[in-house]
Parts: C-alpha cells; structure tokens; sequence
C-alpha cells in the first residue's frame, strides 16, 4: 500500500519535471499533452508486464523441464497487456545514442494496437515531431526508482493527477475533458454503482469509470466481473484519453463516438443500472427538429427559440439520463446550479420529474471546485427504486459551506468532507450503524494520531536542547559585552557556571526569562497531555463500539486532549520563535558573531532543524485534533445518530413543499442559513491557511508576469 504523502510528492516531482521539459522545448501544453500522457501508459503497461510475467512463468506447466511459451491470453487472464519486446520500457530506455527514439516510441504504440483492437487508433503516435534528446530526457524522468518499483493503482493515480493538471492548463477541450475527483467520488459514494451496467453518455475522460471501479474494488469484488462501463463521447481525441485511462487502471469499456444529443449509440434506453456523467452546461444551439421524436424525451422538449433551437440543453441531459435508468436504476450527475430553479418550459419538465418520485438527493457545490470555470453547481441523483417511505420525499443538502482550499482558484473535498457529506445520505436512508461507524474510525484514528505525538514532541525537544548546546560556547566575553553572556535555565545554563550573572538591564535578560518560563510551561503541559493521552489508551481501546452513548462518552474524554493539542501547537510556535530572538538578540545587541566561541553557521543550521521539527510536532498536534473535530462535527448536527433537518445544511422535503416553492430544486431554497458560529467556534488556522495560500498564489502569479514582461523588453531591445 503505497503512502499518499509519499505519491503526492512523487505525482509533484514528475509534474514539475515533465512541465519544466515543456517549456524549454517550446512546445504549447496542448502539443505537449498527448506525447506524456502516452509516457505514462508505457511505463505503468511495463511494470504491469513484468509484475505478471513473473507470476506467469511461476505457474507455467512443463514438459522435460521446458516451459511453454507465453501468449497474450496468458496477460489478459491476469488483468495485464501483454508487450512485444519492441513496446517495452526497458527496450526504449536502452536504445543505442543516436537511435530515433520517436520512431521506436511510434512503433511500440503501433505493436500494442495491433494487439488490442479496442486500443486501435487511440494511443498517441505523435514522438517523432519531438526532439530525441528530449524524449530521452522524458523516459528517464518516468524511469525513477519510485516508479520502477510501484505497485497497485499507483499509476492510475499518476495518470489522473496528469488529466488534472493538464486540465488547469486547459492543454484540451479548454479543460472539459477532466471531472474533479471530488465530485466524481460524492456521486460515487451516493448512488453506489456496484453491479450491472454503467452508462456515462458524456463520458470525457473516464472519471467515472475509474472511480466506480475503485468504489468495487474497495467492497472486494472483481470489477469487470460486476460491471459493464459503456461510454459515449462526441470528441474522439478525449476517447483516447478515456480508452488510455481504463487501460492504465486494468479497465475494459465499451466507449463509442457521437453526439449525446442525436445519437444513442450503446441503445441502452431503459436497461442502464446505474447512469453517471458531466455533461457540457448550458448548450443552446440543439436542433428542436432532431430531438422531438426522440424516445430518451419523456417529458418533452424544454423550450424551443424562434431559431428552432432548443433554448438550453441542460434538461436534455437531465431527460437521458433518467430515460436510460431501468425500473430500479440509480442515476449522479453534475448539473448547472441554474438548471434547478430554472423557469417556463424548463420548469415544466421538472415539474414531471419530480412528479415521477424518483429525484432522490440534490447536492449544492460552491464555485470554484472546476478547474476551468468558477460556476457553482448541483449534483442531482435519481433512484427509480426508492423505498415507499421516500417515493414523495427529496433530501436537500446544502454543501457550499463545506470545501478545502487547493489554491487561490481551486478548490475540492477531504476524504473527511466526503465521509461527513455521505454520512447524511446513509441517515436519509435508515443506514444508521454506517453513520456510527465512521465516528468509531475517527474516534479511533484520533488515538492513533495522538499516540503519535510524544515521539515528535519528544524529537523538538531534543532538537531544542541542541540548539541550546551550541549557544553554551559563547559565554559572553567577546569585547565590550561581558553584560551578555548567552544561557538559558531551559539548559541549566549556557554559560560557564563561574561566569558572573547577568545584570539587569542585560539585552538578553528579558528574552532568556520568557523563554524559560514557556519552555518550564510546555514540559508540564506535555506531561499532561501523555498522561492523559496514556488513560485514555487505558480506557478505550478495543471498547468503542457503535452504541450511541459509549460513543459520546469516548468523544467527551477525547475532548481534553484536542484542547491540549491546540494549546500546545502555540506553545511549540512560541518557544521557536523565543529561541529565535535569542539568536537575534546575542548577534545583533551582543555582538556574538564577533566571537570566536560563536559558531555562526552550526547555529543557523540547528535553527533550521529546530523549525523542521517543530513543524512535524505541530502537523502531529492538528492531525490528532482534526479527527476530533470531525466526531464533533457529525455528533453536534446528528446528535441521535438519526437523521435530522439542520439549519442551513439539510432538510427532507416533501412533494408539496417543492410544488409550493414553484418546483425548485434547488437545496438552499430549503435548508435556510447556518446559524452564525459564536467567535470561539471560527476557524481562525483554516481562515489564516487560505490567506497564505491565496497570497502564494498571487505572489507565484505576479512572478510569471515579472518573467514574461522581462522577456517581453528584452525582444524589444530595452
């Protein structure tokens, strides 16, 4: 299993490698993108080769000691494509200096589709208009260690991560190819697509493939032997990417060429289990004469111009996707937050929908969770096997409040957020013992991450007292400042013992007591804490169970030690930065440099590793109170562990209630306003957090401009 931090990190590195070649290769990211993109397919297709070959050979039976040769068959049964010699990795990266590595990259594609008749034409074959010393440079960067030892989906991610970012620089399709992960997991985690066929009729890049694969997966079943994905796209080149990426997650689809609007080429109407898709917003030049007959049209057209054009395509798609549905079918889609609200013809055909009492949840999304546009939008969902007690109910779920800041225009969920926001969805559906048990795992993941926090508070200690050693060598004789000796109590003393004490109006006197007095206070409140951490141990481990009210006992108990975590996360920033006055303080009032018993350097560096540990204490000090907060968020809005109506979060509304609001599905219209959080309750570290990011954000804007206005002067000549 690999670390996240750790393939974030790795999926970092190579973005940073792979866009540093582009720009000095001259190429636009568009150009750039296929070419990488085709990369990542080889190099994840070989280490799935090599990994299967093995496996192969092992089980291969013999006749006089000989083994029969291997076939394609024997990759296919194991989930692997099976390479020639010509399209693997290895052979590319040892091709002889002077070779044309674009030819031989073209030909390993081409030997590859030639194999696999649902990859023909798809992968990418464009090397050849690229540089061999560049393409050298691009195999070695996806030939790191990292990468040759990786096992499992670490590719898939890798691949995603690459549609992501070439998403935000709107490399294709201005970046409509790329569902946010964050909004293909909610719908995911809501309708639960476990079985039968999986229809996106706007399928893009795969996304939804992808993740509902990951969601069988985690339940332990073999995907291709639970689903059939079948995919419709109008853009054949984003074909390729969805075709590349089911191949790089060991995925087979059935994914056609058209235009959603006239063509229906997978003829599923009324057969889909589960339907799932992203469809382009508001489209409004869709030929009325075309579609009026079309069988996926239910309810009629939604409003046609004086052009004969369908004024807005959106109730098109919300149309489709419910005509596809069977008679138990689940349906997620991400919807335009105007479509829910939306009045005349469009209204009408709502009005039906929610007629059928199939609309099942709608969720609001805040702005900025796409990467090439800032609209909010809603999730709709539909469920033509509703229990009775829902037929006439629709579960309203305002989550624009709820979001993580990835950047100044970005945003998306935790795994937490996403937990919390599925967790309503199972109370809405009587899934109690799921709701108590996401408490139980963070009730649990708290102690483990407070287990955790002795050894790093324990590591800044150390660190401190170091720091403190190397400042002992300057006893404060360097010339004219014998009323500066450097020492702490925090160390006994920095100086000589037989040095005379400091007189009073010393310039470190003042800085030396704080110090000592807020390290003094971090012992006693560590010792604390590790004792109360330690009882708790005692108390709960193995006893937390999914009974109500031992759950808001362990969460009580646990609360102290959240509160210690936050105080302590001060306290650690505030002995760093006393630290670091008395630094300041020794070389720049006391002249400290100056003497030979300084060792400048040697303290500059403890320094910076003091600030390394005290940044791994403190990520420790929040990590453990940051599952804490999530057991008080979902235990204070769903105190029963039932499902309830909360202010400005959700309501369950009934048939009439959206009649008497004209229709409207929109979940703010219901839910009312979050009562407004008392000081105490404001975030103030999330709130300072996105203020940094923000500012990072426009401080690395404003230096790509200073570069591309220096260039600009410097063709001009000035």
């Amino acid at each position: 299993m690999w670390d996240n931090d750790l393939l974030s990190k790795l999926e970092g590195s190579l973005w940073e490698a792979a866009d540093q070649l582009r720009a000095n290769s001259g190429l636009g990211s568009n150009e750039y993108f296929f070419p990488v993109m085709g990369i990542i397919f080889l190099r994840h297709a070989y280490n799935r080769f090599t990994t299967v070959n093995e496996d192969i050979e092992k089980d291969l039976p013999k006749r006089g000691g000989v083994a029969r040769p291997l076939t394609k068959e024997d990759f296919i049964r194991r989930g692997s494509l099976f390479l020639r010699k010509e399209s693997q990795f290895n052979y590319l990266l040892e091709l002889e200096t002077g070779k044309d590595v674009g030819s031989a990259i073209n030909k390993a594609m081409e030997l590859i589709e030639n194999d696999y008749e649902n990859l023909k034409g798809i992968l990418p074959k464009e090397y050849q208009s690229l540089e061999n010393g560049l393409l050298v440079r691009i195999l070695k960067i996806f030939n790191a260690e990292a990468l040759r030892n990786a096992k499992g989906d670490v590719f898939g991610h890798i691949y995603e991560y690459f549609l992501m970012k070439f998403a935000i620089e709107k490399a294709h399709d201005n970046g409509e190819f790329f569902t946010p992960v964050s909004l293909v997991q909610t719908i995911v985690n809501v309708i639960e697509p476990s079985h039968g066929i999986v229809l996106d009729p706007a399928c893009g890049s795969g996304g939804m493939f992808v993740q509902t694969s990951h969601f069988i997966q985690n339940t332990g079943l073999e995907t291709q032997k639970a689903v059939t994905f079948y995919g419709q796209e109008k853009t054949a080149t984003t074909i390729r990417l969805a075709k590349m990426n089911l191949a790089v997650h060991g995925l087979e689809g059935k994914i056609d060429e058209g235009n959603t609007f006239y063509m229906d080429r997978h003829e599923l109407l009324g057969k889909a289990d589960i339907v799932m898709a992203n469809p382009p917003f508001n489209v409004d030049s869709v030929d009325a004469d075309k579609v009026k007959g079309d069988p996926r049209l239910p309810f009629g057209l939604p409003g046609v111009n004086k052009k004969d054009e369908v004024s807005n395509g959106n109730y098109l798609w919300i149309s489709y996707f419910y005509s596809y549905l069977n008679k138990t079918g689940r349906a997620g889609f991400v919807m335009s937050s105007q479509a829910s609200s939306a009045g005349n013809d469009e209204k009408e055909v709502r009005r039906k929908i929610v007629e059928t009492g199939h609309v099942d949840v709608m969720i609001s999304i805040r702005s900025n969770f796409f990467y090439t546009r800032a609209v909010p939008c809603e999730l709709w969902f539909f469920d033509k096997g509703k229990p009775a007690i829902h037929k006439d109910k629709v579960l309203m779920l305002d989550a624009r409040s709820v979001f993580h800041v990835v950047n100044r225009k970005i945003y998306d969920f935790t795994q937490e957020q996403l937990s919390n926001i599925t967790s309503i969805v199972w109370l809405y559906r009587g899934q109690n013992d799921r709701f108590l048990n996401l408490v139980i795992s963070y009730l649990e993941r708290s102690l483990s991450e407070a287990l955790k926090i002795e050894n790093e508070i324990e590591g800044f200690k150390k660190g401190f007292d170091s720091l403190m050693d190397a400042m002992k060598s300057f006893p404060g004789n360097a010339p004219g400042n014998a009323d500066c000796p450097v020492g702490s109590k925090a160390k006994q003393t920095l100086g000589d013992p037989g040095k005379k004490a400091q007189p009073k109006d010393s310039p470190l006197t003042e800085p030396k007591k704080e110090l000592d007095e807020a390290f003094d206070s971090f012992q006693g409140d560590c010792r604390k804490l590790f004792k109360n951490i330690s009882e708790y141990k005692s108390s709960w481990t193995g006893k937390i169970s999914n009974e109500l009210k031992k759950q808001k006992s362990a969460s009580a108990d646990f609360e102290p030690i959240s509160e210690a975590c936050h105080d302590l996360i001060k306290q650690t920033d505030l002995i760093y930065k006393l630290a670091v006055r008395v630094i300041d303080v020794s070389e720049k009032e006391c002249n400290a440099s100056e003497s030979d018993n300084w060792e400048g350097r040697k303290i500059n560096g403890l320094r910076k590793a003091l600030d390394e540990l005290r940044k791994k204490a403190v990520e420790q000090l929040k990590l453990t109170a940051y599952f804490q907060k999530q057991v008080h968020w979902l235990q204070s809005r769903f105190p029963d562990a039932k499902f309830a109506d909360v202010e400005g979060l959700c309501k369950l509304v009934s048939k009439k209630d959206i009649e008497a609001n004209d229709w409207s599905l929109t979940p703010g219209r219901y839910v009312g306003v979050a009562p407004e959080e008392v000081d105490e309750d404001f975030d103030f570290e999330e709130t300072l957090r996105t203020i940094h990011v923000e500012l990072a954000d426009l401080n690395e804007e404003a230096a790509k401009l200073a570069k591309t206005i220096q260039k600009n002067f410097e063709e001009l000549g000035i």
